[in-house]
């Protein structure tokens, strides 16, 4: 149902220079997009680590005070479960073979995008839950200012951070808004009957699972009445984990909110659900078959394989333009519209 762009991928890498010199670049991933001075902007996630030395694995965590720690073990260490490309364990905890910074770009056309020359194009991670960095930043326009909710990861867990601007420049953070285990947090961009609502995506242990729930809050800080809304569905493509993609559209039929969905091979692809206009606790459709899978030779194969997965959009009439990581290395975009998508979810829901 997406139109990919032709020119995807957009950007990769190679178009980005490293944080530090003896640092390299694995992933670039699952960008927040907004619209700003007559510009489209992508929050792109950044994970590096640094140049391995032969025989050797580093791996990256910061200090609170925002200070570089790194860890080394031989290659082939036993004590060390390096199974999975994106995090190492061993007897001690569980350590990221990255570290996450967000980067901006901007652009003209949406298609070619470059470093912004006249603000900081850095946000790193600051305090003692972020010492394993910041990640797949959601970017949502609410009473005149930005607001950033993105992932904070540290040995104590992954929650929500939320941070406000109005110039890119000055920012305003708040504490963890919603506790380990979470993340993927969705603001809605206008409030529902007084109500500030957001969409993000505890985690189970045991009982439960990786489902999305709804949350509302007097202020955006504190947080509660949470509500479970959409739950994965065994033998479907959304069959282990969900969670939300960016904040949900207003359309005449209700809150159209773009999801990601994984099934137990890990393949990640989209698709959505429609909430009611006054209470989204409310589901009155959902993706059958996905929206889109990953199909082409850049969604199917990189560092982590398989993986679509979008964290942000811009809206202009019956068009979503969307931005999307694949395979966690590289970005690229892809058209909607708005009428397809109910029309296709709606006729599947009466069906």
């Amino acid at each position: 149902m997406g139109n990919r762009f032709r020119s995807n991928p957009i950007i990769s890498k190679e178009d980005l220079l490293p944080s530090r010199e003896d640092w390299v670049i694995e992933c670039v991933m699952n960008p927040g997009v907004f619209a700003f001075e007559n510009k489209i902007w992508l929050l792109i996630r950044v994970a590096e680590r640094p140049i391995q030395k032969p025989g050797l694995v580093s791996l990256p965590i910061y200090t609170p005070e925002g200070k570089t720690n790194v860890i080394e073990f031989k290659e082939g260490d036993p004590n060390w479960d390096t199974s999975d490309p994106r995090k190492f364990e061993n007897g001690s905890g569980t350590y990221l073979s990255t570290i996450s910074h967000l980067r901006l770009m901007c652009s003209d056309d949406g298609v070619h995008f470059r470093k912004p020359n006249h603000i900081p194009d850095i946000i790193k991670s600051s305090g003692p839950y972020e010492t394993y960095g910041i990640e797949d930043c959601r970017v949502s326009f609410l009473e005149g200012k930005y607001h950033l909710t993105y992932t904070q990861v540290s040995e104590s867990g992954v929650g929500v951070g939320l941070m406000k601007t109005d110039d890119w420049v000055n920012f305003e953070k708040n504490d963890m808004i919603f506790l380990p285990h979470n993340k993927d947090c969705a603001l809605f961009e206008e409030k529902i009957n007084g109500k500030y609502f957001a969409i993000s995506r505890p985690s189970g242990v045991g009982l439960g699972g990786n489902y999305m729930w709804i949350s509302s809050s007097p202020d955006l800080i504190h947080w509660g009445n949470h509500i479970c809304i959409l739950k994965t569905r065994y033998g479907k493509w959304d069959s282990q984990r969900i969670g939300a993609g960016t904040s949900p559209i207003k359309t005449e039929h209700g809150w159209l909110e773009i999801y990601h969905g994984a099934d137990e091979d890990s393949r990640y692809s989209l698709g959505a659900v429609l909430l009611d206009l006054e209470d989204p606790t409310i589901v009155i459709a959902r993706s059958d078959a996905p929206l889109m899978e990953p199909t082409e030779a850049y969604e199917q194969e990189g560092f982590f394989n398989n993986v679509i997965f979008t964290n942000g959009h811009l809206v202009d009439g019956d068009k979503i333009t969307m931005y999307y990581g694949a395979s966690d290395e590289v970005i690229c975009g892809a058209t909607f519209s708005i009428k397809e998508i109910l029309e296709n979810i709606l006729s599947e829901t009466l069906a």
